[in-house]
């Protein structure tokens, strides 16, 4: 019986180490939010979007586009909308990496 209660007690210790969750973001190729340094993927990321609407708007801006207009996010968490750069108006859309992507 006195064998018990050390086995009992590491059993119990043991269990809350098993049960880690995953890593937030398993794949480095995809970073949570996109930097200077970073690639940009040829099409927006799918993904759980947490920018605002203002800042998907900056983010465009940033980009040298102007007139921002209809940002609505999507289905796949990617932020869409109209702007204008050198004087024709596009599509643009920003994904949950902060990428923007004209269309």
């Amino acid at each position: 019986m006195k064998r018990a209660l050390p086995i009992v007690m590491a059993m119990a210790f043991a269990g809350p180490v098993f049960a880690q969750a995953p890593a937030a973001n398993p794949n480095p190729n995809t970073p949570a939010v996109s930097t200077q340094s970073t690639p940009q993927p040829g099409q927006p990321a799918k993904g759980s979007n947490s920018f605002t609407e203002d800042q998907a708007k900056s983010r465009i801006e940033a980009k040298g586009f102007t007139n921002v207009t209809g940002l609505a996010k999507d289905n796949d968490g990617i932020w869409r909308g109209k702007a204008s750069k050198g004087g024709t108006s596009q599509d643009v859309a920003v994904d949950y990496q902060g990428n923007v992507f004209p269309n």
